[in-house]
């Protein structure tokens, strides 16, 4: 299907679809430490899905960077962190760990699907844009 990019899918379809893809390739570094880590201050359990939420992480933060131009490890702290629960006073916003979200980065960097930006953060490279826009195209497909 020509011209299909992955603003055209839903983005919980594209995510899972790209997850699962990362999964079968085996091609993404993982930590040793997924099934015990929090992900966020704000949080008080790891998340329930030991042994899919990096996958399902990384592919969220290649489709976050898809389509924006470049994203710091910084923003993506913003993006992914939440309220924090602090009793009977007002909730606050507290970021996400900036080491799972580095390390996210780092991994799709090896594999070829980010680049470093010369003007900060990473970005999209020429690579990985066929290969996101590539399942977006065979997840639309799956969709019809």
């Amino acid at each position: 299907m020509p011209g299909v990019s992955v603003r055209d899918v839903p983005a919980q379809d594209f995510i899972n679809a790209y997850a699962q893809f990362l999964q079968r390739q085996g091609k993404l570094e993982v930590p040793g430490y997924v099934d015990i880590v929090k992900t966020s201050a704000g949080n008080e359990l790891p998340p329930q899905e030991a042994e899919t939420w990096f996958y399902k992480r990384a592919a969220s933060v290649a489709r976050h960077i898809y389509l924006r131009k470049q994203v710091g490890v910084g923003k993506l702290n913003k993006l992914y962190g939440g309220a924090i629960n602090r009793g009977f006073r007002p909730h606050r916003h507290a970021d996400a760990s900036g080491s799972i979200n580095r390390k996210v980065m780092q991994s799709l960097q090896k594999i070829g699907v980010l680049e470093i930006s010369p003007k900060g953060g990473r970005r999209i490279s020429e690579n990985g844009q066929r290969d996101l826009d590539r399942i977006a195209a065979q997840t639309l497909e799956d969709d019809e």
